[in-house]
């Protein structure tokens, strides 16, 4: 049966119910012309899908449109409608981007329903048939699943009629979820099927409006455009790439690990000199410095007995022995050496000088940008060799202890909102609690982060009374942690906090975990939403400087790297710095909380210090 209500149920004119026929067009201007017919200007909701081979579908609220791949190039059409009209485009995922991206279109602004999704929602891993049951309520376990098979070509089939988009066998089963045939690609089997398809995607955009309006948050559906818009920026990262010198890069990999290793007996040998560096402070029997356990018990024959060999504990104790500097010099050696040497040049640096990677706007948690090919964790040696490219610059653009200033912000705590009015946030939180600057920083860090022992926790009592907002709210998502309750973030992401199946668990691995949780849950609260400030940023800054001729080339935490000619620099700087203020003005609307962002002109990536 139609589950009652259904507003995308199969009618008799295979399209969903109370939606208009298919109108097949000759090309872009038609298009256009239809669209601005239909009322559709800046900004306005347009659906799409397309498809090489089959064309282009978009869909409004009061009209289907396909133009076929035969009467025009689809990527050309959507060029036109971007052109003349600049719509919000609805899309199922970043797949669309990237497609758009790699035929050289940039569009300004879209929404993406597996974006959205995963913030209304939380995880990653998403497909059209999960987002298009979330949307609608409907159980996402009975969503199909996998390749088409047998089983669920015949619960297509139910639906009644022949599988086209011309018959009552639109996108849509009979108990309410979207065919398996068209999730599985039947969506571009022609140019009709791809105008439902749009329509579709549609009608699930509607609904997670509603559902973000229901979360009775005010940046939330801020929060979802500037999510869905990130996607694109993703794209536009991994088509762009990071601009890099490959002969210094060369040159600081062979002054770090050795020349270019020939033979993997060269490449043994270069590996026995890096060891050999640290064992001539510790004569013995041989140990092998890639085993914790070994070099453990290689620092321990010296008097130093560690819990793990982390390079922060080992850090605190390079004054106790020579191995232990050496040790360090060995592991940045060593990581060069065997991730970011010559094989990763030659894997991920191309021909143009551009070093490429995926990138993704969330990374199924507390929401942060992740990337691919180490650009998340590029080795600060090796910043000389990212350098902008022949008459340009870069701009690099580094937000001011954002995390403190957010948990201002979203905890709605005046007192340390007041501390945020000063570049340096600590200075006033040290004279407040009436200790030094670096015990303040330890402190407000240790709190956002769970520390309860140690110098942050010695401190975090007279945190608790200087600043009792900000610490409740923290303390609320260490309780929801520790009880395994989902959070959400300022702009609406759920947190996924479950606790799962412990019942066959000691009572001490129990609140092992559930103390986990807690530490969990209330940083994912802070660095969930300052995720959601540096995006609204970027893709801010994304739109302010593309008119200059710059765009971002890098986002790292809570840093911006945007290449922009040599002579807009100082322009593009300025329009940067700009853009942290109209993005704080819609992420946290009235808010009396200061952020800072330090700007630098640059030609390489490592004149910029610490």
């Amino acid at each position: 049966m139609r589950r009652p209500g259904h507003p995308l149920s199969p009618d008799a004119t295979g399209a969903p119910a109370g939606g208009p026929p298919v109108a097949l067009v000759a090309g872009g201007p038609a298009v256009v012309e239809e669209l601005r017919r239909d009322g559709v200007d800046r900004g306005a909701p347009v659906a799409l899908a397309l498809d090489a081979a089959a064309g282009v579908g978009v869909a409004t609220a009061t009209r289907r449109l396909a133009v076929p791949a035969a009467a025009a190039d689809p990527v050309a059409v959507v060029e036109g409608v971007e052109r003349a009209l600049r719509p919000r485009w609805v899309w199922w995922d970043a797949g669309t981007a990237a497609r758009l991206v790699a035929a050289g279109v940039r569009v300004a602004t879209c929404w993406d329903l597996a974006a959205v999704d995963r913030l209304l929602h939380g995880g990653w891993r998403v497909d059209p048939a999960q987002v298009w049951a979330r949307a609608h309520g409907l159980p996402v376990d009975e969503a199909p699943s996998g390749p088409p098979d047998l089983w669920s070509v015949a619960a297509d089939d139910e639906a009644g009629g022949p599988d086209g988009a011309g018959g009552p066998g639109g996108p849509v089963r009979r108990d309410g979820h979207l065919k398996a045939t068209w999730v599985g690609g039947g969506w571009a089997a022609g140019p009709d099927r791809l105008a439902a398809w749009a329509a579709a995607a549609l009608a699930v955009a509607e609904r997670q409006r509603a559902q973000l309006d229901d979360l009775g948050r005010p940046a939330a559906a801020a929060v979802a455009r500037s999510e869905s818009t990130a996607e694109l920026l993703c794209a536009e990262l991994a088509a762009d790439g990071l601009p890099v010198d490959r002969a210094e890069a060369e040159r600081i990999v062979a002054g770090v690990v050795g020349p270019r290793a020939r033979t993997e007996a060269e490449a043994a040998a270069q590996r026995a000199r890096r060891d050999a560096e640290v064992l001539r402070h510790v004569p013995g029997a041989p140990v092998d410095l890639r085993s914790p356990g070994q070099v453990r018990s290689l620092l321990r024959r010296v008097g130093i007995e560690v819990a793990d060999t982390r390079a922060w504990r080992l850090e605190a104790l390079r004054d106790r022995h020579p191995v232990v500097e050496a040790l360090l010099a060995w592991r940045k050696a060593e990581r060069i050496a065997t991730t970011y040497g010559y094989g990763w040049l030659d894997r991920h640096l191309g021909a143009d000088g551009r070093l490429r990677g995926e990138w993704t706007a969330s990374d199924g948690a507390a929401g942060r940008m992740t990337a691919t090919a180490g650009l998340h964790n590029l080795p600060a040696e090796l910043r000389g060799a990212v350098a902008a490219e022949p008459g340009h610059v870069f701009v690099r653009a580094d937000l001011g202890q954002i995390e403190p200033r957010v948990l201002a912000a979203v905890s709605g705590d005046r007192a340390l909102a007041a501390a945020t009015a000063t570049d340096d946030l600590y200075a006033p939180v040290a004279r407040g609690l009436g200790v030094d600057r670096e015990s303040a920083k330890v402190a407000m860090l240790g709190a956002m982060y769970g520390q309860t022992t140690g110098r942050g926790a010695q401190v975090l009592r007279r945190l608790e009374a200087a600043y009792p907002v900000a610490m409740a709210y923290l303390a609320a998502g260490d309780e929801a942690g520790r009880m395994g309750r989902d959070v959400r973030t300022h702009g609406g992401r759920l947190v996924r906090l479950g606790a799962g199946d412990e019942c066959r668990l000691d009572e001490r691995e129990a609140r092992r975990r559930a103390a986990a949780r807690g530490r969990y849950g209330r940083n994912a609260l802070v660095q969930g939403a300052a995720a959601e400030l540096f995006k609204m940023w970027a893709v801010t800054v994304r739109a302010r400087v593309a008119p200059l001729g710059a765009r971002i080339v890098l986002c790292l935490h809570d840093e911006l790297l945007v290449h922009a000619p040599a002579e807009r620099g100082d322009e593009v700087a300025r329009v940067v710095a700009g853009c942290l203020d109209e993005a704080a003005g819609r992420w946290a609307p009235g808010t009396d909380v200061r952020f800072v962002v330090d700007v630098r002109v640059v030609r390489r990536w490592s004149e910029v210090r610490g």
